[in-house]
């Protein structure tokens, strides 16, 4: 799968000396693929920047790497809200206890 669109990117970044919108469709392309077209444990073998900050799945990660990655970086930004808001981290604290 990978290397058919691979190949069509080429395809793409040809096509674009004609008309330079197929090179933004190469773009578009490579960024689809690279992000959602590779299974999880190459991604997160392959490349540090596998997980996006801002999201947060629902599904178990794939290796225990990557879950005590994502551990560590939840509590880094819990500590990061609890020093920058310390009002409303305790008030969470008291809701919760």
């Amino acid at each position: 799968m990978g290397t058919i669109l691979i190949a069509g990117t080429v395809v793409l970044v040809f096509l674009g000396f004609g008309n330079h919108v197929w090179w933004l469709a190469a773009a578009g392309v490579l960024f689809l693929y690279l992000q959602y077209g590779r299974d999880s444990s190459s991604a997160s073998s392959s490349s540090s920047s596998s997980s996006p900050g801002g999201s947060s799945s629902g599904s178990a990660p794939a290796t225990y790497q990557a879950y005590r990655k994502r551990r560590d970086q939840q509590a880094k930004w819990e500590r990061r809200y609890q020093r920058e808001r310390p009002l409303e981290s305790r008030r969470q604290q008291r809701e919760k206890g």
